[in-house]
């Protein structure tokens, strides 16, 4: 479990990695045209970050359900297993 976690670790630093190094060159290169306006970086600037939040709300809702759904599936696992239990627990009638 701990190196899953190492694993996640590493994946989640590289894509905080990745969106930094982005809206680094997002910004240098807003901050380097000329021709654009600044109205229309703004523009562009509130878009990328707009769109960075919905992405983020998407993760974490299906991250949400695939918890509820892992949740489900356990609680089920172990009613099984209980009737499972009771089934082998009760004797037997012969004749």
């Amino acid at each position: 479990m701990s190196n899953m976690r190492n694993e996640n670790a590493l994946i989640t630093n590289l894509n905080i990695a990745g969106v930094v190094i982005a809206y680094g060159m997002l910004g240098i290169s807003l901050w380097l045209s000329t021709d654009v306006p600044l109205s229309t970086k703004g523009y562009w600037a509130m878009g990328i970050l707009l769109l960075t939040l919905s992405l983020i709300n998407v993760v974490k809702y299906r991250f949400d359900i695939r918890q509820s759904e892992d949740r489900i599936r356990r609680i089920e696992d172990i009613r099984n297993e209980r009737m499972l239990e009771d089934a082998l627990k009760e004797p037997r009638s012969e004749g």
